[in-house]
């Protein structure tokens, strides 16, 4: 299904439950919710996205701790869990959906490699972290990100 489809079926079920949702965005810089606000009637259910690209924001605006980046990394399960949990927290919503990733084309390691996403998904009934790696361009990483976000959030419909 194209994914502007996948979009709107989402926020028409989002809306019927009457949930909402917010997202913390790391590596894909605003893509996730720029995808979904292209939909008519997206403010139904999406109640705010933040772009914390840097560790400084990820604290600031996020909560998240410094020892927590320090030990783990931005780019880590914990991270991506806990950017998840507390965007949902702060903004009073459903759903919250935390996403950090190495994009590439530069900045990974043996660790760590270039095309390592972690998404959080953080409901009031559970909170889990997938993780996959991508080999591909920072924008087709950008676009599979998306794809599993949209299935996170469809599964969560089911």
């Amino acid at each position: 299904m194209e994914i502007l489809k996948r979009i709107q079926l989402i926020i028409d079920q989002f809306h019927q439950k009457k949930k909402k949702i917010a997202i913390a965005e790391s590596c894909t810089g605003g893509y996730i919710c720029h995808m979904i606000t292209n939909i008519s009637g997206a403010s139904k259910i999406f109640e705010r996205g933040i772009i914390c690209y840097s560790n400084q924001a990820k604290i600031e605006l996020l909560g998240i701790e410094e020892e927590t980046l320090k030990q783990f990394g931005a780019v880590s399960d914990i991270v991506a869990h806990r950017l998840a949990t507390n965007i949902r927290q702060l903004s009073k919503v459903d759903i919250g959906i935390g996403i950090t990733c190495i994009a590439g084309p530069t900045g990974g390691t043996s660790l760590k490699p270039v095309g390592l996403v972690f998404i959080g998904f953080s409901s009031t009934e559970k909170t889990l972290v997938k993780n996959f790696q991508i080999k591909a361009s920072r924008i087709k990483i950008k676009e599979k990100i998306l794809d599993e976000v949209l299935t996170l959030l469809e599964e969560y419909n089911q």
